[in-house]
């Protein structure tokens, strides 16, 4: 038996037979033991730890890491020193409610800031609902396509992270990867420690630390920038090269190519496409100023083009999931591949608990949109719900459809044709200005929400599927991780608006909150919009699906600043690198797989220390070294991260290649 649950079964990953059956690790003629004290109260441990990292890296670089295999790692590194009996089914509960932190955050991040930057005023109350009953209805809008996407496409989809997650819970060396996970985290977080509290090097290099750097940045407005950030480079090698260099080929295309044209053909003009009063030519702005107010609108085009042609793509597997949830809804005597069968490994939550829950959902966010000053009627409030009922069930196979593909849910874009909508829809019933502002955001914030967990939890039930979890209990205490990540994620960005703030110098960057206050400023303000740029990017998507490249991730780049883009593709590189060295692919498999433990102890310990580094200046304590990181901290950059570099390959590199 012990060797049977340190291995999955061999037809776990592949199409099966005709009249072949999966059967999971854990049987489902017994009951193992899963939600427990011990895994709920870990689990929701996981969640609030990992909610505030996440909340913290995603302000500042507008990408949201993925929970799923630290937890996974800890999980089995607790359970192991704890000597928890019957401990993998425990690991799974743990991992899919601590799972619930980046999923909540991601929708939360990127939209809720941008009530911040456009000065707009908001409460906790309104910001915790939001991303609550978003999460709430992502997964009650997700679990009618459980069985299609883990059982009816059995072996059809690769799900990347649910595929590392589960080989690390089953494979028993959690105590090994656990260490180096710990060291790594040590490693990331010390380096990110020395730059965000004492300033000890720059956070950023860029083309203009030299002379002629700054003149052609100037004359031809041309600039380059790095980021050195530890996370940010662990996030590069999990994205990998494919999608790093994919995401870089999109910025690189506005930073080196149309910001630059733009200079060369308009420098002597003022543009005012939103009709905000420029008053300067694009000649007079920096490049970043004319990436901010002109080029990353393009981006924003390509993205939103980019969600319609998902939904479309879609289509199918949308028809297919409501097929299979009518048939379980009518009852057990309909044909039925559902819980129908009786086994414990196929027990969703009851149809009628999922339609019953949607509809208390529903009415509850009509409520809070109507009572909780978010509009102005009760009009108003219908409309507001029409948008998310509408947009998060169409869009919820889109996210499940994008993590089980390549194991990234990137709803920013979605969300950004969301807010697109609900604009020119509150503005045609009457609702403008800060209100209106106020009102898109909210309603944008519960549907990228709603996205965002659906997309993740799909990773989580992938993962009960092949160990053999109960589906039922991973649902249902899912609602659990969400509330608890919401308040986390709330409260961790109070304490970050009162910190850093979200709009001058020394802000957060917190690129798609930016973009969406960029896209629904002018609209709710007798403005224009920049349709003529969306129209532009929209172009650049067709003809990226139509050359098979990824349009989401291509146009995601361009409005991503560029310092954040470069250090993804060095990550990415490194990733290609320790992954194919060896002419023996279990030893590449096992270098990559220890490269990822090191990115991910990057990731959680450049994040949760930047959290400490918030925590440091909210109670104003002050220890940057500003006339040090002024006068040398960009020249002497990029050292320590060439060493960090170097750290990396060379630790991955350490698994012995067999005589």
């Amino acid at each position: 038996m012990e060797n049977q649950l340190n291995t999955l079964p061999e037809n776990a990953q592949r199409e099966l037979l005709p009249g072949e059956e999966y059967k999971p690790i854990l049987g489902p003629e017994r009951k193992w033991a899963e939600v427990t004290p011990y895994s709920v109260a870990i689990g929701l441990l996981m969640v609030v730890i990992f909610s505030a990292a996440a909340a913290y890296l995603g302000l500042r670089v507008g990408q949201v890491f993925e929970a799923a295999i630290p937890i996974a790692i800890i999980a089995v590194g607790l359970t192991s020193a704890l000597d928890k009996k019957e401990g993998l089914g425990q690991n799974v509960i743990i991992q899919s409610i601590g799972g619930c932190s980046g999923a909540v955050v991601a929708g939360a991040i990127f939209t809720l800031p941008a009530i911040y930057i456009l000065g707009v005023e908001v409460n906790f109350v309104q910001m915790f609902l939001s991303s609550l009953l978003g999460g709430v209805l992502g997964i009650l809008f997700l679990i009618p396509f459980r069985k299609y996407f883990v059982s009816e496409m059995h072996g059809k989809y690769p799900f990347p992270e649910a595929t590392a997650t589960t080989q690390i819970l089953v494979s028993g060396e959690g105590g090994k990867g656990a260490g180096t996970l710990l060291v790594s985290g040590l490693v990331g977080g010390l380096y990110d420690f020395l730059v965000s509290t004492f300033g000890t090097w720059s956070d950023t290099i860029s083309t203009t630390v030299l002379g002629v750097g700054r003149t052609i940045a100037d004359k031809a407005k041309v600039l380059l920038k790095l980021n050195t950030s530890a996370a940010v480079l662990g996030l590069g090698y999990i994205i990998g090269l494919k999608y790093a260099l994919v995401i870089c080929c999109g910025s690189l295309l506005v930073w080196l190519v149309i910001i630059p044209l733009m200079n060369l053909l308009w420098g002597g003009q003022v543009i005012d496409l939103m009709n905000t009063g420029v008053t300067l030519t694009i000649g007079e702005m920096s490049p970043d100023q004319i990436f901010k107010d002109y080029a990353r609108h393009i981006g924003i085009g390509g993205i939103a083009t980019a969600g319609i042609i998902g939904i479309i793509k879609s289509f199918g597997v949308i028809k297919s999931a409501v097929g299979l949830a009518v048939r379980e809804f009518r009852g057990p005597s309909a044909p039925s591949t559902g819980s129908g069968t009786g086994k414990r490994t196929e027990e969703d939550l009851p149809m009628k608990t999922i339609v019953f829950g949607v509809v208390i959902a529903l009415l509850a966010i009509f409520a809070f949109f109507a009572f909780g000053g978010v509009v102005n009627n009760v009009w108003q409030a219908v409309v507001g719900l029409l948008i998310v009922a509408v947009i998060s069930f169409l869009f919820t196979t889109v996210a499940a459809n994008a993590i089980a593909i390549v194991g990234t849910n990137q709803v920013s874009g979605m969300t950004l044709m969301t807010l697109i909508i609900a604009s020119l829809i509150l503005v045609a019933v009457g609702l403008k200005g800060n209100a209106g502002m106020a009102a898109a955001l909210i309603i944008g914030g519960v549907v990228c929400t709603a996205l965002s967990v659906a997309g993740s939890f799909i990773t989580d039930l992938k993962i009960g599927y092949w160990i053999g979890s109960t589906p039922k209990k991973q649902e249902g205490w899912k609602f659990a991780g969400v509330a608890v990540a919401a308040a986390t994620v709330c409260g961790v960005m109070l304490v970050l608006n009162k910190t850093y703030g979200f709009v001058g110098d020394q802000a957060l960057v917190a690129p798609q909150a930016n973009a969406m206050a960029a896209v629904i400023q002018p609209m709710m303000n007798g403005g224009g919009a920049p349709w003529l740029l969306y129209g532009i990017g929209a172009v650049i998507a067709i003809l990226l699906t139509i050359f098979k490249v990824p349009a989401l991730a291509f146009a995601l780049g361009m409005f991503i600043p560029v310092d954040l883009n470069l250090p993804l593709l060095i990550g990415g590189a490194i990733s290609w690198y320790v992954g194919s060295r060896s002419k023996d692919k279990k030893v590449n498999e096992a270098r990559s797989g220890k490269g990822t433990l090191i990115a991910s102890g990057f990731i959680a310990g450049g994040a949760l220390m930047g959290v400490v580094s918030a925590l440091l200046k909210f109670f104003n304590v002050d220890w940057f070294l500003s006339a040090w990181n002024s006068a040398y901290g960009e020249a002497i950059a990029i050292v320590p991260f060439i060493a960090i570099i170097a750290y990396m390959v060379l630790s991955s590199m350490k698994v012995k290649e067999s005589k």
